[in-house]
């Protein structure tokens, strides 16, 4: 065979359809697919579709279907050995000679595939019979019972040192091609060939076709070195370039538009027994960057999930160094972080799929892990300190191959470096050019000086360390910078006074308040206080407020109390519906969260505009102010109606 089916699904898997048909038809994004006109037929409305994560095209006015392959043959005329090497060249893929010795290669292949086939249906058929009792009881324990047991093909490999070796033998299977396909270890000092898994669940690992190619076992005898083993690298298995349940998990990816990667393969299974089955995992080595391509064709923002430890944020903060060179405009990756000694088994076990959905919905973008990432390396109480971090910061962004991402990145970081400096210092972006910010002189004229921290004012005056551009005069009448904007939001005011009122909805929404950012120090530290109180477990309202006065925060309630809206004083009585208030709470919440991110923004855009006035910083700083004026319009839209309707239909607006 010229070209070996290995050869095609490897290319398919490293080149997206929507990489080779976007040099020929201009695409755009339509919800989980892109579209575009036909380039087989003239038409004026998009028929044409393309599929990433089923790997094909469609296109509707004529009526032709087909992968990557077809594509070329189609509109380049090309034949299918042509299209082949062209693709291959493009994915850096090496094509095998024809030969008899390749031919001979990809025979062998097939004929791993049967005994792996072979060896899969053995281990099936030992966890039904009398031996596997107690690996049948330990998946029971764990809550995976027949039915998620036969949809993941779980077996049990018995204790004897040959039984699989003896089974396969009997099956015609020579010794030769059980130790090529992983399944028995052999050696100089290793006389007999025995069985690699012993005394051990076993769990296929399969390729995207669905066949299995390899097995991950989990011991049942507490004192084997190795609590999990995988099968080592064969023709068929390579770890790096592989993802657990990827056979499966992408029509969920798909039809929910996310997919999430964790830790283990019992990971993987409880969350698919829990009806979240979007969930994959990499085969025992951190994440690759071919594995991340693949999360990427299955999902925009692949959501990686860590166990709740030292090693989970350090396998966190791996993969971002892994992310950032392949990093692309609308493809990124969110984080969500487990309870502290717990992995997504664990969770979902104690507390159900509710629990599980509710980390994944507070999953944190790529920006915030690499800032926490650069926050590890120590405090930040001196110049020197917060120079080394910017330094840092732009070492890191330089990793970032995509010029427009990097800019915005840079925008991003340098906000928040800002946000920690003193008042009167500015950092320079991150990577960008030489020199400081130094105002405008006698002339009007922006320039940058031969120090660092130096500026050149209006009178001449040299040596004046550098302070953050003033607002314009058109950003100077907005709410956000008046000198008379009120000490207390209401917003804030409505987010904590609701929970303090309401403390059975402070479990449920703690950790969502805890990464909440608030403009306010008072407002941070009634944060603390309530998240203090449920990490104790306590849910009693007298309690909480006993625990606000003995710090001292009691007039800082009564400020808060008075500041809530009157629309939305509703919510603070007692006998209000939990529902609505909860409704209430999770609408402030996201304008909460919308609010800062686009106030963090426009610090950046000022910045950016103080140090290059370009057009283009220009219009991004006057889109994001008219974005904040837009939704401060909505809530005083909002505000009024709650006002006008009184109590008549507590928490609606609508």
């Amino acid at each position: 065979m010229r070209f070996p089916p290995s050869i095609l699904e490897e290319i398919r898997a490293r080149l997206p359809v929507t990489a080779v048909v976007g040099k020929r038809v201009r695409l755009i994004k339509a919800g989980r697919e892109w579209k575009g006109l036909s380039p087989f037929n003239a038409e004026k409305t998009p028929s044409f579709y393309v599929n990433d994560q089923k790997g094909f095209y469609h296109c509707f006015s004529s009526g032709k279907h087909g992968d990557i392959f077809t594509f070329l043959m189609e509109v380049d005329g090309l034949s299918f050995p042509e299209a082949v090497e062209r693709l291959a060249a493009e994915a850096g893929v090496t094509l095998p000679k024809v030969s008899r010795e390749a031919a001979a290669e990809e025979e062998k292949r097939k004929s791993l595939h049967d005994v792996l086939e072979l060896a899969a249906s053995f281990f099936e058929a030992a966890l039904a019979a009398r031996e596997g009792a107690k690996a049948r009881d330990y998946l029971a324990g764990r809550g995976l019972g027949p039915d998620i047991q036969r949809r993941f093909r779980i077996g049990y490999a018995p204790a004897d040192r040959f039984a699989l070796r003896d089974h396969l033998a009997a099956n015609g299977v020579p010794s030769e091609m059980m130790v090529e396909a992983g399944l028995l270890v052999t050696g100089e000092d290793v006389a007999v060939p025995y069985d690699r898994f012993r005394d051990r669940v076993m769990f296929p690992i399969a390729d995207v076709r669905g066949r299995v190619i390899a097995f991950g076992g989990r011991a049942m005898s507490a004192d084997v070195p190795a609590k999990y083993l995988n099968s080592p690298e064969t023709p068929l298995f390579h770890k790096g370039r592989l993802l657990y349940n990827h056979h499966q998990a992408r029509k969920a990816a798909h039809d929910r538009g996310a997919v999430i990667a964790v830790e283990g393969y019992v990971d993987v299974i409880a969350l698919s027994a829990a009806g979240i089955h979007q969930a994959v995992a990499p085969l025992g080595t951190a994440l690759t960057e071919e594995q991340l391509t693949l999360l990427w064709r299955m999902a925009d923002e692949p959501i990686l999930c860590f166990d709740g430890d030292k090693a989970g944020q350090r396998a966190a903060f791996r993969a971002i160094d892994v992310a950032l060179p392949a990093l692309q405009p609308g493809k990124s990756l969110r984080f969500a972080l487990l309870p502290e000694g717990q992995d997504p088994d664990d969770l979902v076990r104690s507390r159900g799929p509710a629990a599980m959905e509710a980390v994944l919905a507070q999953a944190r973008p790529l920006s915030d892990m690499l800032w926490a990432r650069e926050l590890e390396a120590g405090p930040l109480d001196t110049p020197e300190r917060r120079a080394a971090l910017e330094r840092r910061i732009g070492e890191v962004l330089g990793r970032v191959r995509d010029e427009v991402l990097r800019r915005h990145y840079r925008a991003d970081l340098m906000a928040r470096l800002g946000e920690m400096a003193p008042a009167g210092a500015m950092p320079a972006a991150a990577g960008g050019r030489g020199g400081s910010w130094r105002g405008r002189d006698g002339g009007g004229q922006r320039g940058y000086g031969r120090a660092p921290g130096h500026w050149r004012g209006g009178a001449g005056q040299r040596g004046a360390v550098a302070s953050v551009p003033k607002a314009s005069p058109l950003l100077a009448r907005h709410p956000l910078f008046a000198a008379s904007a009120p000490a207390v939001s209401p917003r804030e005011a409505l987010i904590l006074m609701t929970l303090l009122v309401h403390p059975r909805l402070l479990e449920e929404h703690c950790e969502a308040i805890a990464t909440l950012d608030f403009s306010d120090a008072q407002a941070a530290r009634f944060r603390a206080a309530l998240v203090d109180a449920a990490a104790e477990g306590t849910s009693d309202g007298a309690a909480i407020v006993g625990r606000l006065e003995r710090a001292g925060l009691g007039p800082v309630v009564e400020q808060f109390r008075r500041a809530v809206r009157p629309g939305d004083a509703w919510v603070l009585e007692s006998g209000a519906d939990l529902s609505d208030v909860e409704n209430a709470l999770r609408q402030a919440i996201i304008l909460q969260r919308r609010r800062r991110s686009l106030h963090s923004e426009l610090k950046a855009a000022e910045r950016a505009l103080a140090q290059d006035d370009s057009e283009a910083n220009l219009v991004l700083l006057c889109d994001l102010q008219a974005q904040i004026t837009s939704l401060d319009g909505a809530e005083a839209e909002v505000e009024a109606v709650r006002t006008q309707a009184g109590n008549l239909v507590p928490g609606r607006t609508s």
